[in-house]
């Protein structure tokens, strides 16, 4: 074991092997880099895996991966069949719960702690938590059942005043003062019948030691207020730290982020999406937008700073964005409320109750949809068709291209009475002069992209352009359904009437989405033709390139040319 004097110089060279793998291989940076010196002073006093550590969020985990006997494959991270970007049960006995998604530590780790009670183990059970997730919903139930609890619970507050985009909020507010010294600093915690200390320095290795050295001897549940610099030891990490979360391939040495190639794409889904909302704005007065914490991964981040008194970042609280956004429809204003697929998950009842229910206008903006690519499991938004299409009233539509997602948006404020969901994918569209003037959509109306003898393509959503280079060589009908709810019965009927054989594709789980409302389609007007699903199977995708992850489904284009071929 090191001694402690020993540990500044391991500091600095943990920080060093963190820089120069994420500098080639690429991933999360700057949460990892803050905390360091934390991530070495709590292997060091406590004795894991025995005393239980969670992270929340898993972006910061990469040092406790290095620590924990995963130095040798590191340069894996995140890459097909190598170690995941999170902690992961299944990857490490010291991995102690998945933590994809934020706000899940405090409640977890009281968990276990009442476990550990129950079985009269006598273990330490820590949750590192950043400010940005301690603002959501959950993290406060599980501080508000801790408080009443004498479990042997640690919650240590990593202060950065950022999570991906900076920190909102008034409890923000309230740890700014903190730290200025200017407000009781106790008062909110020590409420929670927690026992407070700090603010510490989370970069200075002796006093993190010995506080939770003293901590250790300390029964119930505490928090340890800790402040540090998300990006600590770059320079260009900690001036620009919403860059450098996740800056791609950068240089070791200097920082710099690698030049791109100066050619001229399409744009991302994401950045149509934020141009369009601030476009539509302008001309309805009554269009809002809502995002919780995902400003510039959203793009809403355009509409922040043309029209900032109607856009809100309402921190990591999918549920609160959703009622919010139900609240403002009732009064006669147009909520585009833009959650990643995989977080609209968290808000399922607020979809339900709050706004199918009452069946308000709500726009939901669903970025991310289908397979995500390198952060893995818990982020594909490979389940949304499937889990909303079961809910009355709302309407579901992904659009195949740019222009399609323009003109959805456009279709959605021009006085939609029903709640949309509009789902699209991460990453680059297919259309450099995407920029259209606006048309309608009708609602629940497909269209055809291509007229055949032998058998009918039905996709949905940008999966259509793989579905489109495969089937080149082939005499074959493809159609775009563009809607997973209203289903288009006329083309349907069309369709079942002139095909034997009938393939679905679509980016989403086959269990449950678009191929199962065609499947359901058929026997309830009793078609008995050939009916073949393809999607995403039953079973959690790993992480890995999108096209690495599309090839492992059978989604690529060169699956689904052997696909069809074999049907032909």
């Amino acid at each position: 074991m090191l001694k402690q004097e020993d540990l500044k110089v391991f500091a600095k060279e943990l920080r060093e092997f963190i820089i120069n793998i994420i500098a080639t291989k690429q991933g999360h940076l700057g949460a990892s880099l803050g905390v360091v010196e934390l991530t070495i002073a709590l292997h060091y006093v406590f004795n894991t895996p025995e005393d239980l550590l969670l992270w929340d969020v898993g972006h910061q985990a990469y040092g406790h991966k290095i620590l924990t006997g995963r130095k040798d494959i590191f340069h894996t991270n995140r890459q097909l069949g190598g170690i995941s970007g999170f902690p992961k049960r299944s990857e490490s006995k010291y991995d102690t719960f998945g933590v994809g998604h934020s706000s899940t530590s405090i409640s977890a780790a009281l968990g276990m702690a009442i476990a550990s009670q129950l079985k009269g183990e006598d273990k330490h059970h820590i949750a590192v938590i950043g400010d940005a997730s301690i603002a959501s919903g959950m993290a406060f139930e599980g501080l508000n059942h801790a408080g009443v609890t004498n479990a042997n619970l640690l919650v240590i507050l990593n202060d950065n005043a950022i999570g991906i985009d900076p920190s909102v909020g008034a409890l923000k507010q309230y740890l700014t003062n903190v730290k200025k010294g200017t407000q009781k600093r106790n008062n909110i915690i020590e409420a929670l019948n927690f026992d407070y200390s700090g603010p510490i320095d989370g970069h200075d290795l002796n006093t993190l030691i010995s506080e939770l050295e003293r901590l250790k001897t300390v029964k119930g549940p505490k928090l340890l207020h800790i402040i540090t610099t998300k990006g600590k030891g770059l320079k260009q990490a900690e001036t620009d730290q919403v860059k450098y979360h996740a800056p791609g391939k950068f240089d070791a040495k200097t920082g710099n982020l690698a030049i791109k190639p100066n050619t001229i794409q399409p744009p991302k889904y994401q950045d149509v999406f934020g141009h369009t909302i601030v476009e539509l704005a302008k001309h309805n007065k009554k269009i809002v937008g809502i995002t919780p914490a995902m400003p510039t991964g959203s793009s809403l981040k355009y509409m922040m700073d043309e029209i900032p008194d109607r856009a809100f970042d309402v921190g990591i609280a999918e549920q609160h964005a959703v009622t919010l956004a139900a609240g403002m429809a009732t009064q006669g204003l147009i909520p585009f409320c833009n959650i990643y697929s995989t977080f609209l998950q968290r808000a399922y009842d607020q979809i339900i109750h709050d706004v199918a229910l009452q069946n308000l206008p709500v726009v939901f903006c669903l970025d991310r949809s289908g397979l995500v690519g390198e952060d893995g499991a818990t982020h594909h938004g490979v389940f949304d068709i499937s889990y909303l299409r079961c809910i009355p009233n709302l309407v579901i539509f992904a659009p195949r291209n740019e222009t399609e997602l323009r003109n959805i948006m456009y279709t959605a404020q021009t006085g939609l009475k029903q709640p949309i969901a509009i789902r699209y994918p991460r990453g680059r569209g297919i259309t450099l002069n995407w920029k259209q003037p606006f048309s309608n959509i009708e609602i629940g109306k497909g269209e055809q992209l291509k007229q055949g003898k032998q058998l009918a393509i039905l996709s949905i959503g940008a999966i259509a352009k793989n579905v489109t280079e495969a089937i080149k060589e082939f005499d074959v009908s493809h159609y775009d359904m563009r809607f997973a709810k209203p289903l288009d019965n006329n083309l349907l009927h069309t369709i079942f009437k002139t095909y034997f054989t009938i393939v679905t594709v679509e980016d989403n789980a086959i269990s449950g989405g678009f191929g199962s409302a065609i499947l359901e389609f058929a026997a309830t007007h009793n078609y008995k033709k050939t009916i073949k699903p393809l999607g995403i199977p039953d079973a959690f995708v790993e992480h890995g390139s999108i096209e690495e992850l599309q090839n492992l489904v059978g989604l690529d284009t060169e699956s689904l040319k052997k696909t069809f071929k074999a049907l032909l």
